[in-house]
């Protein structure tokens, strides 16, 4: 089989463990902006709404409820500290796409995908408008994406997108000898600051009304839509669950994720000299186009990110943040940037970390209603939740509040995923799916006949 770029031109190894050696094991974005601290629910509460979850979609969801309804009473609880799992450790890729790309949306909702993709551009703009109305920090840059070929027989697959640029117009955008072709999604994407936004949505759910309570984990449901925290009960009129990778309190969505750990790398700010060896002067997001892609972009201060290419699953699928440290991955990371970047050889990165991604099956978020419609739910953004976490806010308070509306007669709304299945066969199916992706990248993007089955069955496996 073939090999690919990341394996024909690889940097030395004591490169590699240089650049590593001073990284601190923490989220760059939540290390350097923490959110501030709310207090712990100690007394028994009433709300017409409660929210598990203090991360993008419990957050917007608070924010929206409180838009839609000013006179609403919104509590919003949190297990740990608010945007500490998915919302603090993401790349920042506040994306159009509500169906994980185009390829996806077209192929699993081919008669619906241009109203998809048009509620996805105006949802975008919705979150542009919202922060520039309540004057948000978060560092938002409306930059787009570039898809960058770096193996030949990528070429075609972006020949015919949108702003597609030769070999080399793309190293004119940003100097990589990785690059030999490309496309600019000039208006499908922002940059965002992942921890100013948990920090800003917060600010602005609590100048609304809302009253947020960190440190409470929801134990268990009792009858009359009472949720039990440590110290105090909950009893609500309407419910959402936001609670991503981490366990359900409905035990129908047991199989429905599986948390798949992505990893990441920062680097130190770039002085003049280093950003003039790379250009990237339009500071767009970039993702390459192998299964197993990486995704980096600058930072406000000029650090570049760089995360993905492993997306890891481990055995019993539970979340376990004994997984985050995993050296090989961060060293293949590395390896990769100095490959992508060879003139920044001279670069060390600052901080490493990882954390679960709640990945469905057809890789974007479905949607559902439990307890006679008063409890909605929102699952499986398989790293696509940025932006589609404010979407998955407006469908729970469209079902909750009975409101027949575009967003709810969407089939993509209305329909779940296929489940994954028990272990052990979701490891041995997941690593099959892992090792098959492998393959194709390494055959010309042809997959096999493991691949094309379950691309049949509606099923998958990605970061």
């Amino acid at each position: 089989m073939d090999s690919i770029v990341f394996e024909r031109n690889v940097p030395s190894r004591e490169l590699i463990e240089a650049s590593l050696a001073d990284t601190v094991h923490a989220s760059f974005w939540l290390d350097t902006a923490p959110p501030p601290a709310y207090p712990r629910l100690e007394r028994d509460i009433t709300a017409d709404l409660l929210i598990v979850g203090g991360g993008y979609v419990g957050l917007w969801s608070a924010v929206r409820a409180k838009e839609r309804n000013p006179e609403k009473s919104v509590v919003l609880i949190e297990m740990n500290r608010i945007g500490w799992a998915a919302s603090g450790r993401n790349g920042g890729f506040c994306e159009a796409s509500l169906t994980h790309g185009r390829e996806n949306g077209l192929a699993r909702w081919p008669d619906e995908f241009h109203e998809l993709e048009r509620l996805g551009k105006q949802n975008l703009d919705d979150i542009e408008q919202t922060v520039a109305r309540y004057r948000m920090d978060v560092e938002f840059e409306r930059t787009g994406t570039l898809s960058v070929a770096t193996e030949p027989h990528q070429i075609e697959w972006v020949s015919s997108e949108p702003s597609p640029f030769t070999e080399s117009e793309i190293r004119r955008q940003i100097n990589s000898p990785t690059y030999l072709a490309g496309a600019w999604h000039k208006d499908d994407a922002a940059m965002v600051h992942p921890a100013k936004l948990v920090t800003e949505l917060a600010r602005v759910a609590t100048e609304l009304g809302v009253l947020i309570f960190e440190q409470t984990p929801a134990e268990k449901f009792r009858r009359g839509l009472r949720v039990v925290t440590p110290r105090a009960t909950v009893t609500a009129k309407q419910i959402i669950l936001a609670t991503n990778a981490y366990p359900s309190l409905l035990k129908r969505n047991a199989l429905m994720t599986v948390p798949v750990y992505d990893y990441v790398l920062t680097t130190e700010p770039l002085s003049a000299k280093q950003m003039k060896s790379i250009g990237w002067s339009g500071r767009q997001g970039v993702s390459d186009l192998a299964n197993q892609f990486h995704y980096y972009r600058l930072t406000a201060d000029n650090r570049i990110l760089f995360g993905g290419y492993d997306a890891v699953y481990y055995f019993g699928g539970r979340v376990n943040p004994d997984y985050e440290d995993r050296r090989e991955s961060f060293e293949r990371l590395a390896s990769h940037f100095f490959t992508t970047f060879p003139q920044l050889s001279d670069v060390r990165f600052t901080h490493r970390w990882s954390g679960p991604i709640d990945s469905s099956s057809r890789f974007c978020a479905f949607f559902g209603t439990a307890r006679k419609n008063r409890v909605a739910y929102a699952l499986g953004f398989t790293g696509l939740g940025v932006g589609a976490s404010r979407f998955a806010a407006d469908v729970m308070l469209d079902r909750l509040d009975g409101i027949d509306s575009e967003r709810t007669r969407l089939t993509m709304v209305s329909t779940r995923p296929t489940p994954f299945p028990p272990e052990p066969l979701a490891s041995v199916g997941i690593n099959l799916v892992r090792r098959s992706m492998d393959r194709a990248d390494h055959n010309l993007g042809k997959r096999n006949f493991f691949l094309r089955t379950l691309d049949a069955m509606g099923m998958g496996f990605d970061s």
